[in-house]
């Protein structure tokens, strides 16, 4: 089982991009998943009332998230949220028996033994995203990765992106790389014991 990395943006030109491949690249047993890249539905048509069929790209990107150990997800904070790319993925995959089971008093999530991160990028400074109520780190670290049952979840947030510097940019992306082999060396699977002859 490896780490799967979700990149939310919608430039394959962006910050976001830029950090997913330099995670991956550091962690070594990464695989990036562009959501940008997959040729999907983003509405969830019917709501819950109607299945809607899985695309092949989502077929695809449901197994990848199933072989995860553990799964990482970059996206810019845009409106307090994730972009509406990123929203409609989370809508039309993480469903009901898949991803959770609602058949109980309270929903139980069913990709537990995962454990996950969130790397945000955003134009608000950290004190005003803090003053606001952090509500996109809520809505992924509570109510996306910890209602399906990852955890735990580490978030990291690279912030404000517009002002700042090309050389702040760069440490940005080392501290990406950072993290990549960090979370590479912490979450590697337990060696297996030798067998007896």
């Amino acid at each position: 089982m490896h780490t799967l990395v979700i990149d939310g943006h919608p430039n394959p030109d962006s910050l976001c991009a830029a950090l997913a491949a330099r995670y991956a690249d550091a962690h070594g047993d990464a695989e990036v998943l562009a959501v940008r890249d997959l040729v999907f539905d983003q509405n969830l048509r019917r709501g819950y009332t109607r299945r809607q069929e899985l695309e092949p790209d989502l077929q695809q990107a449901w197994s990848a998230i199933q072989d995860a150990a553990r799964i990482v997800i970059v996206t810019p904070v845009w409106w307090g949220s994730v972009p509406s790319l990123l929203q409609g993925f989370f809508d039309r995959l993480l469903l009901p028996r898949m991803a959770y089971d609602a058949s109980g008093p309270l929903p139980k999530g069913l990709l537990k033994g995962r454990s996950a991160r969130v790397i945000l990028t955003a134009d608000s400074p950290g004190i005003y995203l803090r003053l606001t109520g952090n509500t996109p780190i809520r809505q992924l670290r509570t109510h996306v990765l910890g209602f399906v049952g990852l955890g735990p979840i580490a978030v990291t947030r690279y912030s404000p992106v517009k002002t700042s510097t090309e050389q702040r940019r760069e440490q940005w992306l080392a501290d990406a790389a950072r993290l990549g082999a960090k979370d590479a060396r912490r979450y590697l699977p337990a060696p297996r014991p030798a067998l007896m002859s």
